[in-house]
């Protein structure tokens, strides 16, 4: 897995610039091919596949004799495949979102993760480059949407035998915070921040991914927010505890938990149950104040005061492994806050003196907002980016029956295809098409668990 190497002028450079500034996409960007840390090997080779155009719609061709189309991930809503897009023979994924119109609550999220997906820009967050043309309305129950292929995820570079160096941790902490700054600012929780959802290529460039828990903040504290987010081991406090509003504060927690998981190549709260997850997290935290406790259901907060009182062992996240430093334990301290209200934002972690090095690195020679001219790096203005505009879920409140919302997302797809590219359609001849139309969403255990019922 490579990283490229970084230079004193570009230093410089970059510096001045840092205190002065505050498948159809990926195609035209050109790549930037630098020395490189070494690399993540690619899960497998990629072949082109040869094009076939039917009555001007491209078909995603299926040949036999090169790499097939297959499955390479399943989502909590949706199944993943890795293609060849016809019209440049690139490898893309193809997201099948199934079973799309089984109800009112299932269309509007479907509906909400696709306008997410197109209404993304930026380099650390998985966008939409196309959806498939939809067959009829009669006949519409699936959406696909083509992305970006990427080749690994955090989870699978943690848990293989990799060697990862602080410079790793870095670099890929920065994309993590700097992808979740955006987000944020849209005004977006993406609610279920875990390894697997940090997808990875070789060259060390990250992207968030998988929107289908994700939503708008909620600025009304009365109104409940669904406890059912998160994966256990990266759930923050607040919910664990019953919390029924919650702030975009509960990803920060979820990053914290990686960023200590790719410093001891270990899950930091491995629990069994949500219960016992509490109790890993107060055993290093100490016991929460009463103030930090204010948005617990009774029942968590009863459990609490009824074990006894602990201290905060802090100091054990350096044994984590020898990268653990004073600045590294300093940022993750800062993550790992019980109470929401004080833990720190995406904003104020990038300007943590951790993550100048990741910075230098990921724009000296991975980022697409800076380039190379022959007199050297021209350095972006603003190297953190965040949305013009908050995402604006107003969509939602009036969509009250299957079949409009079925209209209105087939007119959204219809509407995004307009000017681009010739259309893309599956092509049923194709050998991986039974497979793929039959393949389903992750199983129960994938899930994200339901949330603990305190007496």
């Amino acid at each position: 897995m490579a990283l490229c190497g970084t230079t004193a002028t570009n230093v410089t450079k970059m510096m001045a610039a840092y205190n002065g500034g505050s498948s159809a996409v990926a195609a035209h960007h050109p790549h930037h091919h630098h020395h490189q840390l070494q690399h993540l090997p690619p899960p497998h080779m990629h072949h082109h596949h040869h094009q076939q155009q039917q009555q001007h719609t491209h078909h995603l061709q299926q040949q036999l004799d090169i790499e097939p189309d297959r499955p390479i991930g399943y989502g909590a809503f949706g199944v993943v495949w890795s293609v060849t897009d016809p019209r440049d023979g690139k490898r893309v994924a193809l997201k099948k979102m199934p079973n799309v119109f089984q109800n009112l609550v299932s269309c509007k999220r479907v509906f909400r993760e696709l306008k997410m997906l197109c209404f993304f820009k930026h380099e650390n967050v998985l966008s939409a480059l196309d959806i498939l043309q939809p067959p009829h309305i009669d006949y519409f129950e699936e959406i696909y949407v083509v992305t970006e292929l990427m080749q690994s995820d955090l989870h699978k570079i943690i848990v293989s035998p990799q060697p990862l160096s602080s410079d790793h941790a870095k670099v890929f902490l920065y994309q993590i915070l700097r992808g979740l700054k955006y987000l944020h600012s849209a005004g977006i929780l993406h609610r279920d921040i875990k390894p697997g959802n940090l997808l990875v290529n070789s060259n060390c460039v990250l992207k968030i991914c998988d929107f289908g828990l994700a939503r708008v903040e909620e600025s009304d504290e009365s109104r409940h927010m669904t406890q059912e987010v998160v994966t256990q081991y990266y759930r923050a406090p607040e919910i664990l505890m019953g919390s029924r509003h919650y702030s975009n504060s509960i990803d920060i927690w979820s990053v914290g938990c990686i960023f200590a998981e790719l410093l001891g190549r270990r899950i930091l709260f491995q629990a069994q149950s949500p219960i016992q997850q509490l109790d890993l997290i107060t055993d290093l935290l100490g016991t929460p104040s009463m103030e930090a406790m204010r948005t617990a259901c009774e029942g968590a907060r009863a459990h609490i005061l009824r074990g006894p009182h602990k201290q905060p062992s802090l100091p054990v996240l350096y044994t984590l492994s020898s990268q653990a430093t004073h600045e590294a334990v300093h940022l993750l301290c800062r993550m790992l806050v019980f109470d929401p209200s004080k833990r720190i934002s995406a904003k104020d972690a990038l300007a943590h003196p951790y993550l100048d090095e990741g910075r230098l690195r990921y724009h000296t020679c991975m980022c697409k907002c800076c380039y190379t001219t022959s007199s050297g790096r021209v350095y972006t203005s603003d190297f953190e980016p965040v949305t013009n505009a908050k995402f604006d879920d107003g969509f939602e409140k009036n969509l009250s029956s299957v079949r409009q919302v079925k209209e209105i997302i087939h007119q959204f797809i219809l509407e995004q295809q307009k000017g681009s590219r010739v259309p893309l359609c599956i092509n049923p001849q194709s050998a991986a098409f039974k497979s793929f139309i039959s393949s389903t969403v992750a199983q129960p255990s994938e899930m994200p668990p339901s949330p603990l019922v305190w007496e």
